[in-house]
């Protein structure tokens, strides 16, 4: 390791750090859900409320973190955006203490503009404080890893904080939510006094430069923000249904398995945890395996998989190892499904942005953007399985993997290569 590379394991180990709250606090709304279901008596559609106030903050931050980091740098965009999530998270515990299912909702808003910033500079800032090339590609592998290990920790930790349904409430979750905002609290100290490399950030004569196109005049990056949009929604709205489904009580008006929190939170768990194998596994064989291919194959694993879940009966049960409980055949299937959505994510948007040449960096921002399906999509799949039980809801699952098939095999050719990108 250089000497300009020590100077800056400290930020370094700071993004890391960040890599794991934007996995950690996006996925809270899934046992979070669980929990105001029961205190405030939310149905399904309202429990999902959380994940929309997340994502929907996207819509509104994509594309002003994207300025702010061309304007400012990456040192100022994340300290506000560590400001900002800890705000976000502080609603959260707030909302426990004062036992209003609004004010919850408002801190998950909050929250979503803190990792729509986050997610704006992380990769860029790591790719940087490596020194770029192979070096900086490691240590996004790294923070990558990591991403997936605080989305595997979340459900697994609030689930067990949670205890018996009847005592469920928010405040059961104040160890994780103390967790977060300490780990924000200690980023900013950090970050505050440390210098970091800052070669992105545009001069007032390049902000003036004025293109004659955008992303949006190629075909298939439209098609490509379509398809991230609802990736995120099948990302989030997998687990996140399965966690109501299992924890749901078997004589409720919309039957459940009746699955203690903790052992439901676990099994939640797993899905994240091959997710990280999934990325692990797309790291290796990316530079063998088209991106065209790879999604291609996921897509289609994923479309078996939900079929899968759906057709088979509730009462043909396996045995989960370790956990040693026995779940339906289609909660396994629906886990599995973490290997095929954990590389979703970069087939898209290597497709989506190939030939785009200078509209690449825009086109991240409008990416950012449409990751509030994250929010809408589990919150359609919550409303179908209100109105039409849990295990039906995975048809809007399957709906949204069949997109992404369509995209694969037809929607990612770029038919607009007359348009200069230089």
């Amino acid at each position: 390791m250089t000497t300009e590379q020590k100077n800056y394991a400290l930020p370094i180990a700071m993004m890391f750090a960040l890599f794991f709250m934007i996995a950690f606090v996006t996925g809270l709304p899934s046992p979070m859900g669980v929990i105001v279901a029961k205190q405030f008596g939310a149905t399904n559609f309202e429990s999902q409320l959380g994940f929309l106030g997340n994502f929907l903050a996207y819509a509104f931050m994509g594309i002003p973190a994207g300025i702010m980091l061309k304007k400012w740098g990456y040192k100022v965009t994340a300290l506000a955006a560590i400001a900002v999530g800890f705000m976000g998270v502080g609603v959260q515990f707030l909302s426990g203490q004062v036992g209003v299912f609004s004010v919850y909702l408002i801190g998950t808003f909050i929250s979503g503009f803190s990792m729509c910033m986050l997610n704006t500079v992380v990769n860029p800032m790591l790719n940087t404080l490596g020194g770029g090339g192979n070096s900086g590609n490691k240590l996004l592998q790294f923070g990558g890893s990591i991403n997936s290990i605080g989305a595997t920790i979340t459900p697994m930790l609030v689930g067990y904080l949670m205890g018996a349904e009847a005592g469920r409430t928010i405040e059961k979750a104040n160890p994780a939510l103390f967790l977060a905002m300490g780990i924000f609290a200690l980023a900013f100290v950090v970050l505050s006094f440390v210098k970091i490399p800052e070669p992105h950030k545009e001069t007032a004569a390049e902000r003036k430069v004025k293109h004659a196109h955008s992303p949006l005049s190629f075909r298939h990056f439209i098609f490509g923000a379509i398809a991230i949009f609802i990736y995120v929604g099948i990302e989030i709205g997998i687990p996140s249904t399965a966690n109501l489904y299992m924890t749901a009580q078997t004589g409720s008006t919309n039957p459940g398995l009746g699955i203690d929190a903790t052992v439901a939170g676990s099994i939640v768990g797993i899905y994240w945890l091959l997710m990280l194998v999934g990325r692990l596994l797309g790291g290796l064989l990316g530079s063998k395996i088209s991106s065209k291919t790879m999604l291609l194959t996921v897509s289609s694993a994923g479309l078996f998989f939900i079929l899968l879940a759906i057709l088979i009966p509730t009462t043909v049960t396996v045995t989960i190892p370790v956990l040693l409980i026995k779940v339906p055949l289609s909660v396994v299937f629906l886990v599995i499904c973490g290997l095929c959505t954990s590389i979703m994510w970069g087939g898209v948007f290597n497709l989506a942005v190939e030939g785009l040449g200078k509209y690449t960096a825009a086109a991240s921002g409008i990416f950012m953007v449409m990751v509030m399906g994250g929010g809408i999509v589990p919150l359609i799949q919550g409303w179908v399985s209100d109105h039409f039980g849990y295990i039906n809801s995975y048809w809007v699952m399957f709906a949204c993997l069949a997109y992404m098939l369509w995209y694969a095999l037809v929607g990612c050719k770029n038919v607009n290569k007359d348009i200069p990108v230089e």
